[in-house]
């Protein structure tokens, strides 16, 4: 089981690996419609994981432990929201296509741009990390409403997603200047976190099992922040919003199908 786990927890990590590795061979950068359209598609994987991977098991799970169903769900995911929001004005760091850093103003202004590339991709991928995390701890625990299968699936699901992240972030690097090789080493240690954050979520939840509805929905609200403050958002600017739309359908169909048929 423990190798199993293992497995689960590097998939995403190898996702964004892979993605970041389209640096090499994309050799005209990638097209305002390609980004929306992946921008769009990373959003709806992370939606409907949030649902069906996420929320639901923590509402079963609140019912099993004889706790208000709803309670778990909703104190865990607004502390998810509020979690990112800290570290969304913490964290310095720089968006696609913007050139004003967010985060702590006083530290932004001494790190380079490809840094706080890095880091706003880095902060997209904690919330994911745990998702991934709490689900298999879940397996851990043997709780009857996580399976191996589901805890694949969200694992799959967001490898899925983090393949277009890592070439969204590895690409305009190599644009800003960085060489090739550089530029994929950047975009693949974006991704790291996520193992590291899925260990550290496996360890606490093993210390404390009562918490794992709660950990279940505060991975929900720390990925759905991520959606609305910075992935649709990128996906809907300027032109040819419809194709980030699009994108957004797809990954949300496929996440669902992944979770249900898995699940």
């Amino acid at each position: 089981m423990y190798t199993n786990v293992f497995i689960g927890v590097i998939i995403p990590f190898i996702g964004t690996t892979l993605g970041a590795a389209m640096v090499f061979f994309m050799k005209n950068g990638m097209g305002d419609k390609t980004e929306k359209a992946l921008l769009g598609f990373a959003s709806g994987v992370m939606i409907a994981a949030s649902v069906w991977s996420l929320l639901i098991p923590s509402i079963d799970m609140a019912n099993g432990q004889g706790i208000i169903a709803w309670v778990p769900a909703a104190v865990g995911f607004m502390f998810g929201i509020f979690f990112l929001l800290l570290l969304d004005n913490i964290i310095p760091h720089l968006h696609l296509n913007e050139d004003k850093p967010e985060g702590v103003t006083t530290k932004s202004a001494k790190l380079r741009k490809t840094t706080m590339l890095v880091l706003a991709v880095t902060l997209h991928n904690i919330p994911e990390g745990m998702a991934v995390g709490v689900v298999f701890a879940g397996v851990l625990a043997e709780n009857s409403l996580i399976s191996m299968a589901g805890a694949f699936s969200l694992s799959l699901g967001i490898a899925i997603q983090n393949f277009p992240e890592g070439a969204i972030i590895s690409m305009p690097l190599n644009s800003e200047g960085l060489s090739k090789k550089k530029s994929f080493i950047y975009g693949t240690l974006s991704g790291i976190v996520e193992p590291i954050a899925a260990v550290l979520t496996i360890l606490l939840t093993s210390i404390i099992q009562s918490i794992l509805p709660y950990l279940l929905s505060f991975a929900a609200g720390a990925m759905i922040y991520v959606v609305v403050e910075e992935l649709i958002p990128e996906a809907q600017v300027g032109e040819h919003s419809d194709v980030g739309t699009i994108g957004v359908a797809f990954g949300f169909v496929i996440m669902m199908i992944l979770d249900v048929a898995l699940g």
